[in-house]
């Protein structure tokens, strides 16, 4: 039994990436830039985009634009589709009943 090797079990290779060009002063320096532009408020911070975002998607569409200009709000949406839905499934119910033949 000591032929095989129960507690000498390999470990994976580790993944070992080397940059080619590192430049530590660049760095720093770009991260100092960043402070400072925060510091002033020249910065840009994901939650400035926030409220220019909030609504882009329908004023880009034009059939949501339309149902949110009728006054059409998610409930009554969902509510048209499901209707679709139901008279769908009925119609090919009654179809399948005619001509199941």
């Amino acid at each position: 039994m000591a032929l095989l090797p129960f507690y000498s079990v390999r470990k994976p290779k580790q993944f070992d990436h080397k940059y080619i060009y590192h430049d530590p002063r660049k760095e720093a320096l770009e991260e100092r830039k960043l402070k400072v532009k925060r510091e002033m408020g020249l910065e840009i911070t994901p939650e400035d985009y926030k409220p220019q975002i909030r609504g882009t998607f329908i004023e880009g569409t034009t059939h949501l634009r339309k149902s949110v200009l009728r006054g059409d709000d998610i409930r009554s949406r969902r509510y048209k589709s499901g209707k679709l839905v139901l008279f769908a499934t009925l119609l090919i119910l009654i179809l399948w009943y005619f001509f199941r033949g």
